[in-house]
């Protein structure tokens, strides 16, 4: 008796701390939420402040997935030699250190630093989705792997409302000159307005700073499972890079995710910008109200969506939802104005599985190593963000904001190619 009692304590233990580590990891899933869209604040926030094209404007974009793209390998290596719970606490400081760089940026009204700041920012993200996203695959059954990840991914959503609301509370200004308006201004006005725009940043960011040091600390002394402690020093990287390079459903997971994260970063991020072109006179607070419905409807997405993986499977759902996407950026792109407005914003609803469906689906099959190797190329494919977003500037700069929603219905496209190759792959209809 006195041996089933100490079993029965010691597996509530086990398993009350493993909700707990739960809990902490889907709460990164917040974190870097807040972290992705206040970029699409930051945006029009530095355009203002430093007075930027559309093409100057979307290098926030370019340097922050930068980071994800130079960190990726090196979040995997070192996830495998020192295991999960490392790589998060890495990450974790990564970015604090560059939420606090924020504050120097904004007092030597530095355009270059706060895009140092952003890829150090990215570079800590580039350890926490490596890591975080793989596990939560791993912590259950292999067939509800998606499911699972889509799930937590639920909550990133959260964090990204968090993130528009902070910068749109307490970063946005609401005062907007028109270029006649600054040049009537003396130097000496229109260089404080341009040091004030960039100091509304500081605050917010320093406060962001310390609650991801705080959750480094609990992460920190919370007992993780055995397996987010599990090195692996057997095989090397080359190996696995071979093997995974042979693996053509996850080549072009790789290739699907690249375009995803490009035409997701890319229409949240000149959405404030469409709607001031298609509704003129829209104040910046309240075109952002539109980035946020945007997310709220993406967050509903990530519900519903979840919801709907438990009957339908995962890769004809995300074939269904690419080609409603193709449909309505296509509109957004003929017809500028409410119509488009509405069509971007529901976008967002049936962009909602996208990334962690493409996640699971590349990683399925593969072992814990790969896996871990892996989750790193598919990180790493969020350059897309940096490389689609940059373009998507410089064809606004020439055709207009509008035309330049032409690279997300591609990157939609290359998105459904991937689901129904995957369909055919796997017997499923």
């Amino acid at each position: 008796m006195h041996s089933e009692s100490a079993a029965r304590s010691s597996r509530l233990t086990a398993e009350s701390t493993t909700f707990i580590v739960v809990t902490l990891i889907v709460s990164l899933f917040f974190l870097w939420g807040v972290a992705n869209n206040l970029n699409d604040i930051l945006i029009k926030q530095f355009k203002k402040a430093f007075e930027l094209s559309d093409f100057q404007a979307g290098l926030v974009q370019s340097a922050f997935y930068l980071g994800y793209f130079v960190l990726a390998i090196p979040a995997s290596i070192c996830m495998r030699r020192l295991g999960y719970k490392s790589a998060l606490l890495i990450g974790l400081g990564l970015y604090a250190a560059g939420a606090f760089l924020f504050y120097p940026a904004a007092a030597d009204h530095s355009y270059g630093l706060f895009l140092v700041g952003l890829f150090i920012i990215a570079s800590g993200l580039a350890f926490l989705e490596t890591s975080a996203n793989p596990l939560v695959t791993v912590l259950g059954p292999a067939d509800r792997a998606a499911w699972r990840l889509n799930l937590a991914q639920s909550f990133n959503p959260l964090g990204s409302i968090t993130g528009v609301l902070i910068g749109q509370r307490f970063i946005f200004s609401g005062i907007e000159y028109q270029p006649n308006e600054l040049d009537a201004m003396t130097a000496t006005a229109r260089e404080g307005y341009y040091l004030s725009e960039s100091a509304a940043v500081q605050i917010p960011y320093l406060v962001i700073g310390s609650v991801v040091v705080i959750w480094a600390l609990l992460i920190a002394f919370i007992r993780f499972p055995a397996i987010a402690s599990r090195t692996e020093h057997t095989q090397s990287s080359g190996s696995h890079v071979r093997q995974l390079l042979h693996n053509s459903n996850f080549v072009l997971a790789v290739v699907a995710q690249f375009f995803y994260v490009g035409a997701q970063v890319g229409v949240w991020s000149f959405l404030i910008r469409y709607v001031q072109v298609a509704l003129p006179g829209t104040p910046e607070k309240s075109a952002a109200d539109f980035l946020t419905l945007s997310l709220i409807v993406f967050m509903l997405g990530r519900f519903i969506g979840t919801a709907l993986m438990r009957y339908v499977p995962a890769a004809r759902l995300l074939s269904v939802f690419a080609v409603i996407n193709i449909v309505l950026v296509a509109i957004a792109v003929l017809a500028p104005g409410k119509a488009g407005v509405y069509a971007l914003v529901v976008t967002s609803f049936f962009m909602s599985v996208m990334f962690p469906t493409i996640f699971a689906l590349g990683l399925r099959g593969l072992d814990d190593d790969d896996r871990k190797l892996g989750s790193s190329f598919l990180v790493m494919a969020i350059i897309g963000g940096a490389l689609l977003t940059a373009v998507m500037g410089a064809v606004s700069d020439f055709a207009g904001i509008n035309r330049a929603m032409a690279v997300p219905v591609l990157s939609f496209a290359v998105v459904l190619a991937f689901a129904l190759n995957t369909r055919r792959a796997s017997g499923s209809v």
